[in-house]
């Protein structure tokens, strides 16, 4: 699969992360923090409204990776994440993800990864590497 892919290749979708989603991650993961929920909390920090998990912001790239660019049986070597703006629920994001350099000794691919807003404002950046499948499925 290595081989069919290209340095500025990109892939995005759209999300919108509901508080459903918000309060389905805190019980997930069992980060029920304030910030994530209490609104009354939220009103006396810099956020003034709850916001959504950094790492379930950082998590949409998943959908990506592992079903349509590289695809199916793709493996998450590693993730960095910067994140530089909060998320409220109810924002409209674009998921992007951009291929930055292919090793192809070592079957690897480095994305940049980044998550924008409605207003196209980096809300997340930061970096990928994958191993995809070494043939296409179905070969």
């Amino acid at each position: 699969m290595i081989k069919t892919m290209k340095v500025g290749e990109e892939r995005s979708y759209k999300r919108i992360i509901t508080k459903e989603d918000v309060k389905k991650f805190g019980e997930l993961t069992g980060d029920m923090n304030q910030a994530h929920f209490d609104e009354e909390y939220c009103s006396r920090t810099p956020f003034k409204e709850p916001i959504v998990h950094g790492m379930l912001i950082g998590s949409l790239f998943s959908k990506i990776f592992g079903t349509e660019y590289p695809g199916e049986g793709t493996i998450y070597c590693g993730q960095s994440l910067k994140f530089l703006k909060p998320v409220y629920p109810g924002t409209e994001l674009t998921v992007r993800i951009t291929v930055k350099e292919i090793i192809e000794e070592k079957n690897r691919v480095i994305f940049s990864t980044e998550i924008l807003n409605e207003n196209n404002e980096l809300m997340l950046t930061g970096e990928a590497m994958m191993m995809p499948r070494k043939e296409k499925p179905n070969e």
